[in-house]
């Protein structure tokens, strides 16, 4: 008897506030699926509210993996997370259930569908050097000086796209080998066929809005206790926890540096700073995903 085949993963990616997580619970729902979260911040169990995690009611009408597992402590790379996340979708696989990937996290994505590179840790100093050579020859001298150290990496990075510019160019300095070749061994956790790709992404006006009501409900309905209840532990500021957006700036109402209004107005004008950021990188790494720009569209997809 031939097996069945394992139904295809779906990959929920998009910027804050664009209503994937609804998406992938009712896909979850319909297709008899379980959610993988792919949020680096979702993953820390300090900050439901704050990092806008699926709430408890709705963790319980399917499987969830990967919320609220880690400490804020405790901080996770891409590549711990590729380690937790592989072996869940082969399970989910092999229940014959499908899986639902879904955050905003890109490099999350691009770590299932591309593989990871182990490239050595690069020196704070040499990403400071970079960074200062782009600044001063901008960007056009600094694509030819990456083209012919590494013309496989410059040739697929997208205009405008700094940080992986500055990137490609900090990894050939502090290794001595193109990122590219670094890259070219590595295999994929997903293979090409095995999932489908889909960005939501609501018109830039309609997501702004949604940032800025998401974000004062947050502090109705408890972030500012999260805030609190972080401080105290003086955690290191470096930790991913503490440099989710509404941290630093409820923090600092909480500190007597600001009012409320200020610093839900800062963290508004922050968030929506955030989703620029990840609008950009989902131009520029998914273009051949698909898009779903309204809540009707996200209604009928697949």
């Amino acid at each position: 008897m031939t097996p069945t085949p394992a139904p295809p993963v779906l990959l929920i990616a998009g910027p804050t506030a664009s209503g994937k997580s609804a998406l992938a619970l009712r896909l979850a729902q319909t297709l008899d699926g379980e959610i993988v979260n792919a949020d680096a911040l979702q993953i820390y169990a300090d900050l439901r509210i704050l990092t806008a995690r699926p709430s408890a009611q709705e963790e319980a009408v399917v499987p969830h993996h990967l919320f609220g597992v880690a400490d804020a402590g405790d901080g996770w790379s891409v590549g711990r997370w590729l380690k937790a996340a592989a072996p869940l979708l082969q399970q989910i696989a092999q229940r014959g259930r499908a899986a639902i990937v879904v955050g905003g996290t890109g490099l999350y994505f691009k770590a299932l569908t591309e593989g990871l590179a182990e490239i050595p840790p690069v020196p704070e100093a040499v990403r400071q050097a970079a960074a200062a050579r782009f600044e001063a020859m901008g960007e056009a001298a600094f694509r030819n000086d990456l083209a012919a150290r590494d013309p496989a990496a410059e040739s697929r990075i997208g205009s405008a796209d700094r940080q992986r510019l500055l990137r490609a160019l900090a990894v050939h300095e502090a290794t001595g080998r193109a990122l590219s070749d670094w890259q070219a061994g590595t295999q994929p956790t997903l293979a090409a066929g095995a999932w489908r790709g889909v960005v939501v992404q609501p018109g830039r006006d309609v997501l702004y809005a949604r940032c800025d009501a998401r974000l004062e409900a947050m502090v109705r309905g408890g972030a500012l206790d999260e805030v609190a209840a972080l401080m105290t532990r003086r955690l290191d500021p470096a930790l991913p926890a503490m440099k989710a957006v509404g941290v630093r700036e409820l923090a600092s109402y909480l500190a007597g540096e600001r009012s409320l209004e200020e610093a839900i107005a800062w963290a508004q004008q922050e968030t929506r700073r955030y989703a620029k950021r990840q609008i950009t990188w989902l131009r520029n790494q998914t273009p051949d995903w698909e898009r779903i720009g309204s809540d009707a569209a996200a209604q009928s997809w697949p």
